[in-house]
């Protein structure tokens, strides 16, 4: 009882901060409330609600892993729920509650990875090899068949073409301390380009992964490994500096830095990552 009145009491907060981030007064922009009926992510909505933390006012977050193990019939059940669709059933569906169900399939199996070593694990990467990394690794059920989590990101989400949105680069968690936030409630695809608006902000405006200095910009590397898909004409955007002015005021720029980056005079340079394992410090 105490659990779910914190929950709602939690989830009034994070949406009242962030109407008032997103939409101020008078804006005519609408946030489409009605729920999507393609599936039902209760399950992992809950269990995000209450052992995912927010840090550094909501632009990172850290996982209490072990909070979640103890739930680890719910997180089983979820996953079944997941594994049950069928690619046929998918098909139907729009391409934003695709998208939603991609992403929070990703999420999910990703903690569910983490916890298959938890409490002795310090980094996902030492659930590889040495001849294949933990993305590589077969074990995701999904439409009939076992996938690894790269199939999920590079063929279903990125290599489909169905969606071709950069923002999701802010939203799949490889459950790292240099990996944008994992948010704290599942996606919905009638809210998503919202929760991925909301991500791609509150990612850009960390200094501690995107900055500048010296009228030079430092960004995470994910800019550099996936610089590509920021660069296919999403919202007619073809070039990384263009999806930079488009968030400069997250990430603090000025006309001088803006003006560098249209003519092409400001460089980027891309940050160390940090694979350190985004654990909930007991």
């Amino acid at each position: 009882m105490l659990n779910g009145t914190l929950k709602v009491l939690r989830k009034f907060l994070q949406l009242m901060a962030a109407l008032i981030l997103f939409y101020p007064i008078g804006s005519q922009a609408q946030m489409n409330t009605t729920r999507s009926n393609s599936f039902n992510h209760a399950q992992w909505d809950e269990l995000l609600g209450l052992y995912v933390v927010p840090i550094n006012e909501g632009k990172s977050s850290v996982v209490d892993y072990q909070g979640l193990n103890s739930q680890r019939n719910q997180l089983s059940s979820y996953l079944e729920s997941i594994a049950a669709i069928s690619e046929q059933e998918f098909d139907r569906w729009t391409d934003d509650d695709q998208l939603a169900f991609l992403i929070n399939a990703y999420n999910a199996w990703t903690v569910e990875f983490i916890l298959t070593a938890w409490p002795d694990i310090a980094s996902i990467k030492e659930l590889g090899s040495f001849f294949s990394s933990p993305w590589e690794k077969e074990f995701v059920e999904l439409f009939g068949r076992l996938l690894s989590l790269d199939e999920i990101e590079h063929e279903l989400i990125r290599g489909s073409g169905n969606y071709n949105d950069p923002r999701i680069h802010f939203a799949v968690n490889c459950a790292s301390i240099g990996c944008p936030a994992l948010r704290a409630e599942a996606y919905d695809g009638d809210l998503l380009d919202y929760q991925l608006e909301q991500q791609a902000s509150l990612f850009l405006m960390d200094r501690s992964r995107n900055r500048v200095e010296n009228n030079s910009i430092q960004l995470s590397p994910i800019f550099k490994w996936y610089r590509e898909d920021f660069e296919k004409g999403w919202l007619g955007i073809n070039r990384l500096e263009d999806f930079v002015i488009l968030h400069a005021r997250d990430l603090g720029l000025n006309n001088s830095v803006m003006n560098g980056l249209r003519n092409r005079s400001v460089k980027f340079k891309f940050l160390k990552y940090d694979w350190r394992l985004n654990k909930l410090q007991q």
